[in-house]
């Protein structure tokens, strides 16, 4: 084992030529002596996954991505509260448990969106509702119903942030009539005058949560930018789109100790 190469767990950067990668093993034991002895002994750890992202924060040692990457990952009820903590534009958002959600009409006027709150992602479990039927269909599929004011918008810009910086941003215009404007859901993608205050506040709201490696997802309506949420796992469609080499990119920043 080369001592100069980083340590990774996750397997994001395995094809980074300066980071060995050690896989997920959840029996500690199960790594070799060599490995125990650099995870404990403070260097940094690159994405330490889940699991150990939580050891790691508790043992003191430094990580990338951050701690609060992982606590908020996939957690849509989670990510709402914090942005409402935190003051950062959101859209109108509730979540509703069993007893209370005959209250969500009360609250809501059709349409709205309803998205199934934790695991999703690339657009699955998000749904346009215009209707009592749809939304009666809507909560067959969750106990717990996270509902959020339907802002009439055919495009969002999605900015990447790595280290606390946008890398790159791009608009995502939905398809025909299809209303999410994911990339995997048949999104298009422009890199056209963005617009800087965009960019500008993707980084802000990254970083006031803590998330220095997110696909941070903002819209324009009426003149403000909304979060609409950040993900932690995003694709890297925009990096092929923009010509961009992700595995270069992220062994220039390893190199110059920008993550």
């Amino acid at each position: 084992m080369k001592e100069n190469k980083a340590i990774a767990i996750g397997k994001r950067l395995k094809d980074c030529r300066n980071v060995i990668t050690l896989g997920l093993k959840t029996n500690f034991s199960a790594y070799a002596k060599e490995q125990q002895s650099r995870i404990i002994s403070g260097e940094k750890i690159y994405y330490p996954t889940a699991f150990y992202a939580d050891i790691l924060n508790t043992a003191k040692i430094p990580m990338f991505p951050s701690y609060h990457n992982y606590k908020y990952a996939q957690d849509k009820i989670k990510q709402t509260a914090l942005f409402q903590v935190l003051g950062i534009s959101h859209p109108k958002t509730k979540v509703f448990y069993a007893f209370k959600r005959e209250r969500i009409t009360e609250l809501f006027k059709y349409p709205f969106i309803a998205k199934i709150p934790r695991g999703s992602a690339m657009g699955r479990g998000v749904y346009l509702i215009k209707d009592k039927e749809e939304l009666r269909e809507y909560l067959k599929n969750t106990k717990i119903a996270y509902i959020q004011e339907y802002l009439p918008i055919k495009r969002d810009i999605r900015v990447v942030i790595i280290g606390g910086k946008a890398v790159i941003a791009y608009f995502r215009t939905a398809y025909a009539e299809n209303f999410k404007t994911n990339v995997s859901a048949g999104g298009i993608i422009s890199f056209e005058n963005i617009p800087k205050e965009a960019v500008e506040f993707a980084e802000y709201a990254a970083q006031k949560c803590g998330f220095d490696d997110a696909g941070i997802d903002v819209c324009e309506y009426k003149k403000k930018y909304y979060i609409l949420e950040a993900n932690i796992k995003y694709g890297k469609q925009g990096f092929k789109a923009a010509g961009i080499d992700y595995v270069k990119l992220m062994e220039g920043k390893i190199d110059k100790n920008e993550i």
